[in-house]
């Protein structure tokens, strides 16, 4: 597999962990601070909305790294770097650079961070 394929599959299982962290410890609480069962959470509806939680969760980051590349690209602290627009250069002082570049991973485009 190449190494962007790679990094791109790794960005989307990090969002996704991520996502599944923050729904098991809002089960949790539901737990301590709710009157339900422990049973709930091994039911099939609870897996099949947990699942959902995961997977709506990678596509609500997804939207909101696009949207801080675009504007990025607007403020033009993300430049395409080559005459082909694959490879984007970003600059050291881009306000929301973490969530550009993890736009870039999540669709496997090359970059380069840009010093001052």
């Amino acid at each position: 597999m190449k190494p962007l394929t790679v990094d791109m599959l790794r960005a989307h299982l990090i969002v996704a962990s991520f996502t599944a962290l923050c729904a098991q410890l809002l089960a949790c609480v539901a737990l301590l601070l709710l009157p339900v069962s422990q049973q709930l959470f091994a039911s099939t509806p609870f897996r099949l909305l947990a699942l959902a939680a995961i997977v709506s969760g990678v596509i609500v980051t997804r939207d909101f790294a696009q949207a801080a590349f675009e504007a990025a690209l607007r403020s033009h602290h993300a430049t395409p770097h080559d005459a082909h627009e694959h490879r984007v250069s970003i600059a050291a002082d881009c306000p929301q650079g973490w969530l550009v570049v993890l736009h870039l991973r999540l669709t496997g485009r090359p970059f380069v961070l840009a010093g001052h």
